[in-house]
């Protein structure tokens, strides 16, 4: 009798501490569940996590719902990765940012080699949207578009017949290269007119930067912010002394820009240690960004920056800085208005995330966004100018 009372009370008591422990146990989970992400975010570190978002999830119930209908009643084959990766893309479009991108193994093989300067065999045209449509602004000397006969201002009709006028330069672009030696037939409309060419691509030969020497005078075009540009215009810098150089002009009229690395490293040859951009973003705050130390040999030297309506993005910072400094005379036409910062995140399967983070305004505090560098001194560069191998704003950076 004795042992089956005991027995009850041990029971009783198991039971009572179940429930307590279930008690203590539902009340931990609620303040976990309500703080988990500020604990999370807090010591995810230490745990190994990295540093967790503390963005709200998404319900993806309204997606999955879509996808179950198409999957249910589409009269064809559905291919699970093409959905996927047109829902990347359809995330990134839905901003309407047109410098957030998602770009798929191809598309982000492509960007790389476009900034590195590896854009295989071509015709040797550089092309840029003007006047609502896409136009050569320019051919390469010894290259097939030149000696076919493309001239500045040319615009771009058809690739190989197919209509290309109403699509983005990037685009066109890419149907222009080919494996060297293959055939392309570009179609033009110049003056109102249809012209054809048949062209054999080549290797186009793309340095970032080079340099001409015009008696005393060194003419440093810069035509991208690639990783090696800085390094490139600080070893033609280091041989202006013994060239006897007392005047640099920096040409960055049509360069769209690059790594904002890039630009710091060619500031720095003109502004020693000094703010040479300014950050503000949402969920970084704001921030200086700083030209290097003790590397300014050009600080002093009579600079001239050429500009027009392509510079943009890190170009524009390099314009904006020295005219905020008055380290250089900017000459040209306004610039582009890129004025927002990216950040590119690499991705599983060799797929890029290109995010605007920031927007970036000049050390004076000007927004270029939208509004662009104005220059100095104005002078207009027409594409008859260019066909006419011409250079109105070179001459007149060279009188300055």
């Amino acid at each position: 009798m004795n042992e089956k009372k005991q027995a009850r009370i041990e029971r009783k008591v198991s039971l009572g501490n179940a429930i307590i422990v279930g008690a203590i146990m539902t009340v931990l989970g609620i303040v976990i569940g309500v703080n988990w992400n500020s604990w999370i975010g807090g010591f995810g570190p230490y745990l190994g996590l990295g540093k967790i978002s503390s963005v709200s999830p998404v319900n993806w119930s309204e997606l999955d719902e879509v996808y179950d209908k198409l999957a249910g009643s589409y009269n064809g084959e559905i291919s699970e990765s093409e959905i996927i990766e047109g829902a990347k893309k359809g995330l990134t479009e839905a901003l309407g940012d047109k410098y957030t991108v998602y770009m798929d193994t191809e598309e982000a093989k492509e960007f790389d080699d476009d900034l590195h300067g590896n854009v295989g065999a071509g015709i040797g045209v550089e092309m840029g949207l003007r006047d609502g449509y896409v136009r050569v602004l320019r051919t390469l000397p010894d290259n097939p578009a030149r000696e076919a006969g493309m001239l500045a201002g040319d615009i771009l009709y058809k690739v190989n017949g197919e209509e290309v006028y109403d699509m983005e330069t990037e685009e066109i672009a890419k149907k222009v290269r080919g494996e060297e030696g293959t055939e392309v037939e570009v179609t033009v409309v110049r003056d109102g007119e249809e012209k054809t060419f048949k062209m054999k691509r080549e290797v186009i030969n793309n340095v970032s930067a080079y340099v001409e020497y015009d008696g005393k005078t060194a003419i440093v075009t810069v035509t991208r912010f690639d990783n090696d540009t800085g390094t490139m215009v600080q070893g033609f810098a280091n041989k202006f002394k013994d060239k006897g150089v007392n005047k640099v002009i920096l040409d960055l009229r049509g360069n769209g820009g690059g790594y904002v690395s890039a630009a710091k490293d060619l500031l720095s040859l003109w502004i020693d240690g000094d703010v040479i951009l300014k950050q503000k973003s949402k969920h970084n705050g704001d921030t200086e960004e700083k030209s290097g130390s003790g590397r300014a040999i050009l600080k002093d030297m009579k600079t001239v920056v050429l500009v027009n309506g392509t510079t943009a993005s890190a170009s524009e910072i390099v314009a904006g800085a020295l005219q905020d400094y008055k380290k250089a005379t900017v000459v040209g036409e306004k610039t582009y208005g890129k004025g927002v910062v990216q950040q590119l995140y690499d991705l599983r399967n060799g797929a890029k995330l290109k995010v605007t983070t920031a927007s970036w305004y000049t050390p004076n505090d000007r927004s270029i966004n939208g509004e662009g560098i104005t220059p100095d001194v104005e002078v207009e560069r027409t594409y008859e100018d260019i066909n006419a191998m011409k250079d109105p704003q070179l001459d007149k950076a060279k009188k300055l």
